[in-house]
């Protein structure tokens, strides 16, 4: 249980991210059924068959909130039980518990009604809105917008018409994948187009209206925007909003020349389609992540100014000779409890405990030793994405880039924490019960994944065309895990100006990834830009991480 507590904010943001993306699928799948897909399903040639496909993948992503739902509700209940003296009985009362209990039954009613015979009913069609609606009541119980104490019904209306919002856009977007997938009749494909086009559009003004409205309510001003964690956060949001917005705005020309009865390039709506999930479902985590931290307009000290980010990030030679270890605040630190110990004859006490919520210390040296692994860390990513660039034009060695991913993960696995064992004196499995291990231990391993599935499909050790997407998929969660990713440091604005460094890390993880996606699913000229784009991001974030700075 107390491991379970050290993990807790890590854990809850992952999980609640997970709720909103089922939470989406499941209400997407609704609204695409009722406004799409039921109306249109004796139009279409093969209307049954692909009604009963999406409604199978609703009811697995309604499936999917009531367990993500339940271990939410879970690991809350039992970190606070665990930590506060309240009875189970008291904590089943707290508004978090009642949300989940209220969009679990919801969910669960939903995907008892997602078969055709009940949806041949009115009155059942009206009670599934009904239910999507309460649940998205329910959601809003966990917000930002139920904790205000000002404009408390304004907000949380705002906050559902957010959700629905990404719901009938984002969240349906599977659906509509899954339809073209099967759906070959030109005029079903022009009809499915032209109405997803308009519900799209739909999502997109919610989502705008509604942010606009939470930026001023939430944000308040320009610092609030790049002086704020929260703030840096909505602005990755923003980003990637846009980048779906462009992608929309592609599959739209599509949908009008079917319209119009031209011919339209199908498959490349089908591959953009793929990538606003992918894109879309980041921004899910992204907003899992900001329920982590209070609002900008809270947030009136502590503020990081444009003078303090600029002398932040200020030229300066990249640091490629490290420090010595002992000279590390941990390591002066045992050294003293050693001294200490052995001057009075007990136990030798640990200079750090896992887990324990006490911030390590840190000096000059600690900051030199990090920014060190990130500098040569900039190396090895700038070389990857140069290689991959000459491995395109040709050089046949170059092909081979993807080993460079295999000792970057040895040497930051080694160099990420170097109060952890072998450098350390803390064991390597007790250091599991600190968050920011386990997340380095993480990214490692989704190095390691992606680096040796890569070189096996460079070099043909694996053929099969699924096991290429292994690469593009996982740099793709890893920049977006990037964007859940926490520092362990006191200095609130020495944090928040190393947020500023990891975002666009996370960003141009992301496009990397999903660029590689587009060059392996898109042929012709999109594929080939698509191909030069992820090593040129491999290589701004080679560069990025050469300019990273902690002084």
């Amino acid at each position: 249980m107390s491991l379970l507590v050290d993990l807790f904010g890590y854990l809850s943001v992952i999980l609640h991210g997970l709720v909103i993306v089922a939470q989406s699928m499941m209400l997407g799948g609704l609204f695409f059924v009722i406004l799409l897909l039921y109306p249109l399903r004796n139009q279409l040639a093969q209307g049954e068959q692909l009604l009963r496909r999406v409604l199978r993948l609703a009811r697995w992503s309604a499936a999917g909130l009531i367990l993500a739902e339940l271990a939410t509700t879970a690991l809350q209940v039992s970190v606070l039980m665990a930590t506060v003296d309240l009875p189970l009985g008291n904590v089943l009362q707290a508004s978090f518990a009642l949300s989940g209990a209220a969009k679990m039954l919801c969910a669960l009613l939903i995907l008892a009604g997602l078969h055709p015979r009940v949806l041949d009913q009115p009155i059942a069609r009206l009670a599934l809105v009904l239910l999507a609606l309460l649940e998205l009541a329910a959601a809003t119980m966990t917000t930002h917008a139920y904790a205000r104490l000002g404009d408390n019904t304004l907000l949380m209306l705002i906050e559902g018409l957010h959700q629905f919002g990404a719901a009938i856009w984002v969240g349906a977007i599977p659906s509509f994948v899954l339809v073209l997938h099967y759906l070959d009749d030109p005029q079903g494909l022009r009809q499915v187009g032209t109405r997803f086009s308009r519900i799209s559009m739909a999502g997109v003004a919610c989502i705008l209206l509604s942010g606009v409205t939470m930026c001023v309510f939430y944000i308040g001003d320009a610092q609030g925007f790049y002086g704020t964690a929260y703030g840096v956060m909505v602005g990755a949001k923003i980003a990637m909003f846009l980048a779906l917005l462009a992608l929309g705005f592609g599959n739209f020309r599509v949908t009008e020349r079917l319209r119009r009865g031209e011919t339209a390039q199908v498959l490349r709506m089908r591959r953009f389609a793929e990538v606003e999930i992918g894109i879309g479902f980041t921004i899910f985590f992204a907003a899992a992540s900001l329920t982590s931290v209070p609002p900008a307009i809270d947030l009136t000290v502590d503020r990081v100014s444009l003078h303090e980010i600029a002398v932040r990030n200020a030229p300066a030679w990249p640091r490629l000779s490290s420090p010595d270890h002992d000279t590390l605040a941990i390591s002066q630190l045992q050294t003293q409890l050693d001294q200490e110990a052995q001057r009075t004859h007990q136990a030798v006490q640990a200079a750090t405990v896992p887990g324990s919520g006490v911030l390590p210390p840190r000096n000059a040296e600690d900051i030199a030793w990090s920014e060190y692994n990130h500098h040569w860390a900039g190396i090895f990513v700038l070389l990857i994405g140069l290689l991959a660039l000459l491995s395109r034009a040709g050089v046949g060695w170059a092909r081979h880039w993807p080993l460079l991913f295999l000792l970057m993960a040895g040497f930051l696995l080694v160099r990420s924490d170097p109060e952890v064992w072998p450098l350390g004196q803390e064991g390597w499995w007790a250091a599991w019960r600190d968050v920011e291990v386990t997340q380095h231990r993480f990214f490692v391993l989704l190095i390691i994944l992606f680096g040796a599935f890569e070189w096996a499909v460079r070099t043909g050790r694996l053929r099969s065309p699924r096991a290429a997407l292994v690469f593009p998929l996982l740099v793709a969660i890893g920049g977006g895990m990037l964007l859940t990713h926490s520092h362990q440091i006191s200095n609130v604005k020495d944090q928040m100006l190393i947020e500023l460094t990891h975002t666009p890390l996370a960003l141009a993880g992301v496009a990397a990834g999903w660029a590689r996606w587009l060059e392996l699913r898109l042929p012709g000229r999109g594929g080939r830009i698509a191909g030069y784009v992820w090593p040129l991001c491999f290589m701004l974030i080679g560069v990025i991480l050469l300019w990273y700075r902690e002084a």
